[in-house]
């Protein structure tokens, strides 16, 4: 039989562990919460989808093409010069040695001298404002 500070002690323990238990489940609903209200993995699902499409078509764009396209945003370069975002077809291509007085909306017009790695992006050079 169990004495009077046996069963205490045990019924102590066993608060503990239903306590840290509680806990432990707080912490995941309020992760899988926090997780919805950021985007739930149904819009990270369709994004990841849009990214494995972009990989696997061909660019619109060939090395030593020639385009014109607006500039959406800028970019600082590792090497520290600032690049021109532009899309073609929805294909990023940043566009290096800009004058300094580029503004977003400046249409250029440039010449493809390389893609990335897995070819879902393309640099580009300006040629001058088109």
């Amino acid at each position: 039989m169990l004495d009077g500070d046996m069963l205490g002690t045990a019924s102590l323990v066993l608060a503990g562990i239903v306590i840290v238990l509680s806990l432990i489940l707080i912490v995941l609903v309020a992760s899988w919460f926090v997780g919805q209200l950021r985007g739930g993995s149904e819009e990270r699902s369709e994004s990841y989808e849009r990214h494995r499409e972009a990989q696997a078509r061909d660019p619109p764009v060939e090395i030593g093409d020639v385009h014109e396209a607006g500039v959406i945003d800028f970019s600082d370069h590792h090497s520290g010069d600032r690049q021109a975002v532009c899309k073609i077809q929805g294909f990023v291509v940043f566009v290096e040695d800009l004058p300094g007085d580029l503004e977003v909306g400046d249409v250029v017009r440039f010449r493809v001298l390389s893609f990335n790695r897995g070819h879902t992006s393309a640099t580009g050079k300006f040629i001058e404002r088109a």
